[in-house]
């Protein structure tokens, strides 16, 4: 008996659902010792970085939108010297998908809650070299989605069939002779929800840099938050 080997079947399993609402009683020795860090958190979360004039919004634009070009412009503006610094090479421009903004910023004193709110998630800026045909690909991609998704450092206009009329990356007409550096999160670059975004690269270049906390860190040098849904992304009628 003492060497016998049965398996136990499992026949049955029961459970039942607890509600979490004010019926729960608060425990005083819990609240009282999470209070000091709890208050601390919420100094620090709610302390004003800067001022928005007016809201900034996800859908105030055809193709962009004021929040959208907010988010590019500041992974382009606090990424490119990481990453020149990394590589000795130039961001060409900064690509990112419309579900990964996640919140409005309202007018009025502006907070790192609020960049919590717009990105809560552990996203990281990484840095994909791409080809001149991979970047063409991406640029059909986003020219011909349905959403926002927002850019900076490059401007996209389109027929009204969708073919692509004109594309200028920094300035200067795109050329598919020449490969192109651009930044977007690594949950896109690992593959997200978009397929089509990065089908394929010739390098990557991590920067350790969250982008909540590039949110938070422009946040500190700027006194007002100016942006809006420009033709950064545009269809001609």
């Amino acid at each position: 008996m003492a060497c016998k080997q049965e398996t136990g079947t499992l026949s049955e399993i029961q459970g039942k659902q607890i509600p979490i609402d004010t019926s729960l009683a608060i425990t005083d020795s819990i609240a009282s010792y999470i209070a000091p860090y709890k208050n601390r958190i919420d100094q620090v979360l709610d302390s004003t970085l800067a001022y928005a004039p007016k809201p900034l919004l996800l859908n105030d634009g055809e193709r962009t939108s004021s929040m959208g070009n907010l988010m590019a412009d500041i992974v382009l503006e606090q990424a490119a010297p990481i990453f020149n610094a990394r590589s000795g090479k130039t961001l060409d421009f900064v690509v990112l998908n419309a579900g990964g903004v996640r919140s409005i910023i309202s007018e009025g004193n502006v907070s790192a809650r609020n960049a919590y709110e717009v990105m809560p998630f552990e996203n990281y800026i990484d840095v994909v070299e791409l080809n001149g045909s991979a970047t063409r690909e991406l640029i059909n991609f986003v020219a011909k989605a349905s959403r926002r998704h927002p850019v900076a450092g490059i401007e996209i206009v389109t027929n009204a069939d969708g073919s692509l009329e004109s594309v200028n990356i920094g300035g200067q007409p795109f050329d598919e002779g020449r490969n192109y550096y651009v930044a977007s999160t690594d949950y896109l670059i690992n593959g997200g929800p978009s397929v089509g975004f990065f089908n394929e690269f010739e390098s990557r270049t991590q920067t350790d840099y969250l982008l909540r906390n590039a949110i938070i860190d422009y946040l500190k040098k700027v006194d007002t938050l100016e942006a809006m849904a420009d033709d950064r992304i545009k269809q001609l009628k």
